[in-house]
């Protein structure tokens, strides 16, 4: 069914069903995703999954919180519940804060070459409307969505507010919204037969004195719908279809098949189990216990030097300790960590893991951050069509905006690039480019004054510098001669 069909059907509510039909890609389950990343909600915290303990006291402690428990037979019990530890560790949302830093840590570049003036401005503007949006921010909210959601979408619209910010006289300002189901929407990307994204809708609520009310949005290469769902089902509100003002939807979507975690929830899972296990233990057993045999007459007071236990004949005292049990946690806790990170692609890049590296060449460095970089070459398969949509709405804002461009919006081209961020080595970047151009300085000595930021005046410094090196270059022929010398 073609987009003119749909919007010919009898009723809103057709419209919308329809509209949610053609998805194509399975809704995310919002809820396992706010629980991976909510340490609260995860099941070592769960009273049910983890119950606490109910331990069996004496008549004594009855007081201390007992409950009293009687028996079909009329005997009575007194129980005492003691919490258990529950660790729950958040490594979830460590593992893609690792991913959105190492994919947009660096600005994507948009790389082009202007073949004229005009292809130029269009460079330009496109960069400052990137700019005017805060893109850098933009672009870790969209992959922190993507990651841990598995889609988002943004939506630019222009905004009245006249301005030259864009290298030209306009009356529009550029501005982007982010949707994603982090945010409370569900996303309805509409495909049709070739796979193309022929429409694109979302469902959200807001809330009014206490008063929810459903909204349903749709966006077309032409129009902006919007829809309100009252007594009767979905009507559309006043004042809408509204014209998008570009032959374009000016909605970008991206998404991933699997959550970034997904593959380590059941290991964080049991990392949590143990390490929770282990704290029990901990709380039983780390203090030193006493296994006597025999009857102890006499107990050392504590604090007491050169104290004397008095025993009858044949009384023995030992400490218990633990044999293996320690190390064998230890083994398999460490066998978790490094699989949780060795299949997510995420480098342990903790105080501990890195404080004994040293300092470290530039191919090594790129050597011990490798796999996180092929995760991002993996990522690219999202991010470069994501990006490269960006790219092509903009543009035809731009064209919209002053129409003496739309030819060169329409012939420059612009391909985004995403950079993997990387701890760089200054100086075998430096030697790299002083080998290529034969050993001669790379920057000026002005610019070498202003990048060490050590000097408060780089103008007056270098002055001063030059006349330094005036004078040591100066010479006299001859001695010099004091007045009345003969």
């Amino acid at each position: 069914m073609t987009i003119q069909e749909i919007f010919q059907l009898a009723t809103a509510n057709d419209v919308i069903s329809e509209l949610k039909s053609c998805r194509f890609i399975p809704q995310p389950d919002v809820e396992s995703a706010n629980k991976a990343l909510d340490i609260k909600s995860h099941d070592i915290m769960s009273p049910i999954l983890r119950p606490d303990k109910r331990v069996q006291v004496s008549a004594d402690n009855e007081a201390d919180s007992a409950q009293k428990v009687i028996s079909t037979d009329g005997e009575s019990t007194n129980f005492k519940t003691v919490r258990v530890a529950r660790v729950a560790v958040a490594i979830q949302k460590l593992i893609i804060k690792r991913a959105v830093s190492f994919v947009f840590g660096n600005s994507p570049a948009y790389n082009s070459t202007p073949e004229n003036e005009q292809e130029e401005a269009v460079a330009r503007a496109l960069g400052r409307i990137l700019y005017g949006v805060k893109c850098k921010s933009l672009n870790r909210k969209i992959g922190r969505s993507i990651f841990g959601h598995k889609e988002a979408a943004e939506y630019w619209y222009p905004v009245e507010s006249p301005n030259t910010k864009y290298g030209f006289p306009s009356q529009f300002k550029m501005r982007c919204t982010i949707f994603s189901p982090a945010y409370g929407d569900t996303l309805y990307p509409y495909f049709d037969e070739t796979g193309d994204m022929v429409a694109f809708s979302r469902s959200f609520a807001r809330t009014r004195d206490g008063v929810v009310t459903n909204y349903f949005e749709t966006f077309t290469d032409t129009e902006h719908w919007l829809w309100i769902n009252g007594a009767n089902g979905f009507d559309c509100v006043d004042g809408y279809p509204k014209k998008t003002g570009i032959n374009k939807i000016p909605v970008i979507y991206g998404h991933q098949t699997e959550f970034e975690t997904e593959d380590v929830n059941a290991l964080i899972d049991r990392l949590e189990t143990l390490l929770s296990n282990f704290a029990d233990t901990n709380d039983y057993h780390a203090s030193p216990k006493i296994f006597t045999t025999g009857q102890v007459n006499g107990w050392a007071q504590k604090g007491e030097s050169g104290a004397v236990i008095e025993g009858e004949e044949g009384a023995t005292m030992q400490y218990v300790s633990w044999q293996q049990a320690p190390e064998a946690v230890k083994l398999e806790i460490d066998t978790l960590l490094k699989l949780i990170y060795t299949i997510t692609q995420t480098p342990d890049i903790s105080f501990e893991a890195v404080k004994g590296l040293g300092a470290m060449s530039g191919v090594a460095l790129k050597l011990l951050f490798m796999d996180a970089h092929l995760k991002v070459q993996d990522k690219c398969e999202i991010f470069d069509d994501y990006l490269q949509r960006r790219v092509n709405v903009i543009l035809e804002y731009i064209a919209q905006m002053n129409t003496s461009l739309s030819d060169a919006c329409e012939s420059i081209m612009i391909e985004p690039e995403i950079i993997p961020y990387m701890i760089t080595s200054e100086i075998d970047d430096l030697n790299y480019w002083m080998t290529a151009n034969g050993d001669k300085p790379v920057v000026s000595q002005e610019e070498s004054i202003i990048g060490a930021g050590i000097s408060k005046n780089p103008e007056m410094t270098m002055k001063k510098l030059e006349e330094q090196d005036t004078r040591d270059n100066s010479f006299i022929i001859g001695e010099p001669q004091l007045e009345g010398d003969a």
